[in-house]
């Protein structure tokens, strides 16, 4: 067996917090979305389980058995081990969902090779808040901690999208830490794009205010004429929708030129 996946970069289109819940996490309500690029994981079976981590954020993966590729194959039942090798392209702590990402790419390896549970939501959720999303790669609704998804009329697909980060690790919890503490309000109605232009996202201070390089990514991305730019998730990922290929590489070249130390991804919207 030789199977191999894409882990699709999760953007967050809008995000709003709506409250800090007794349990500590956040309750929060946001339009997921998800380009298509991302890492590559490649499955084979094999004797006993690895995780091989290879690419240019390879080397943060430290402990291949105590990451959540491995998390994710652990948690559904399979009659043979599994030697995964993850090329990782995704900065890690940046606002992509990167490990949720991956761990979504291990559950479509698996319902391919062996099909899923039908408690696999419950198993994804227990991974990580954005895994349920991230097994679809679909643009939907989350609610809740992210969990609780909706389906949503899409008019967002094959738009060209820019991702840019400053090459700044951003950990979550800080940032929902620094929250303002007041609701953001119910995301906006409509289709995607309505709720993407007409929503917000309420972690995007906080995250400035601890890595203040993300205004600066907004201010060049916004500079290019784009539909919209936005942070995405808890920072530090940026990005910028455009109305074509030629006007996300234009802005592409221009940011690299000025920040060519920053990292970025082109692709489009699933």
């Amino acid at each position: 067996m030789r199977l191999q996946e894409t882990a699709y970069a999760k953007i967050n289109l809008a995000l709003h917090v709506r409250k800090r819940r007794e349990d500590g996490y956040h309750e929060l309500e946001t339009l997921f979305a998800f380009v298509d690029a991302g890492d590559t994981l490649v499955a084979t079976s094999a004797d006993a389980d690895t995780v091989t981590a290879v690419g240019e954020f390879g080397g943060v993966l430290d402990n291949p058995f105590d990451n959540i590729v491995a998390k994710a194959f652990n948690a559904l039942p399979r009659p043979d081990g599994l030697a995964i090798t993850l090329e990782k392209n995704l900065p890690v702590a940046a606002g992509l969902g990167g490990g949720s990402a991956d761990a979504g790419a291990v559950f479509r390896i698996m319902r391919d090779a062996y099909g899923l549970p039908d408690d696999w939501h419950a198993r994804a959720a227990k991974i990580g808040a954005d895994v349920p999303a991230c097994v679809e790669s679909v643009t939907c609704i989350g609610r809740g901690t992210g969990t609780e998804l909706e389906p949503i009329d899409n008019d967002l697909g094959s738009t060209p999208v820019l991702l840019v980060n400053p090459r700044e690790p951003l950990a979550t919890g800080p940032v929902f830490a620094g929250w303002w503490g007041h609701d953001d309000g119910p995301l906006p109605e409509g289709t995607a794009r309505d709720i993407m232009m007409y929503g917000k996202n309420g972690l995007e201070q906080s995250a400035i205010d601890l890595c203040f390089p993300i205004a600066d990514v907004l201010e060049q991305l916004r500079a290019t004429d784009p539909i919209l730019a936005r942070m995405s998730g808890s920072g530090a990922t940026c990005f910028a929708l455009f109305n074509s290929l030629e006007d996300r590489d234009m802005a592409s070249d221009r940011i690299g030129q000025k920040r060519p130390e920053w990292w970025q991804m082109k692709g489009k919207l699933r």
